[in-house]
């Protein structure tokens, strides 16, 4: 499996953040839009191309993400409605996502195929997500999902923080 790193804080979409391998070689890199409605972020490769393109559907009852690869749209992501945990579905993939989405461990499959697994990476020099992806053509998709998803992650947490205070 092909191992990712990501910068914990590089969820921000207002920072400029690196993705990487195991040995620090940079692959990628993600720039968020602002001043925008809805989120969107740019991940481009090291020439400068963009590679991934990330954005919210606005005025959507719950969170609704659509993901780029090259220009393409290649999925739909869509926090479904719960009361406990929170459950995910990638639409224009024939990808299930199961796991923790708070702790950002869990993993992406396909039928019986295990896609990609996300997970905190604990025995790094910083604070990172690992994106483990079993083949290499699915490794922007699955990068593009990851950041749907941490996206609604984010925008949750941000109205239960709003909602508390």
């Amino acid at each position: 499996m092909k191992k990712l790193l990501i910068q914990q804080r590089a969820f921000s979409w207002r920072d400029r953040f690196h993705i990487m391998q195991e040995d620090g070689t940079e692959l990628y890199y993600a720039e968020g839009e602002i001043f925008t409605f809805g989120k969107k972020l740019h991940v481009y490769d090291r020439n400068n191309d963009e590679r991934v393109y990330v954005e919210q559907k606005i005025f959507s009852f719950l969170p609704r993400y659509y993901a780029f690869v090259d220009g393409k749209p290649v999925a739909e992501v869509v926090r479904e409605f719960t009361f406990f945990r929170p459950r995910y579905r990638i639409d224009g993939l024939d990808w299930e996502v199961h796991g923790n989405f708070l702790e950002h461990e869990y993993e992406i499959w396909r039928g019986e195929k295990i896609i990609a697994v996300v997970k905190k990476a604990w025995l790094t020099w910083g604070d990172f997500y690992e994106l483990e992806i079993a083949n290499d053509d699915d490794e922007l998709s699955a990068l593009a999902v990851l950041l749907c998803i941490d996206s609604a992650v984010s925008q949750s947490n941000a109205n239960v923080s709003v909602s508390l205070n």
